[in-house]
């Protein structure tokens, strides 16, 4: 799986949103954005704004990430 970093970035890109309009939205510095878009974790509170902004679910992600890795396990 992808950094959460590099599956937020490349739902911005594909929606055609700027780097400034979704820092806006999510009260944030345009350098945190890009900061934001290279980690490999971040806060569950941030990545709930995060999913809301981009009407994307990126829990829904995780868990089918997280399922398939168990399911492998068994």
């Amino acid at each position: 799986m992808e950094p959460i970093g590099q599956l937020i970035k490349n739902e911005l890109i594909a929606q055609e949103r700027s780097v400034a309009w979704f820092a806006r939205k999510l009260c944030l510095d345009r350098s945190n954005v890009y900061r934001l878009f290279q980690k490999n974790s971040i806060d569950t509170s941030l990545l709930a704004r995060i999913s809301l902004v981009l009407n994307k679910d990126f829990f829904a992600m995780l868990s089918a990430y997280v399922r398939e890795k168990c399911n492998l396990q068994q």
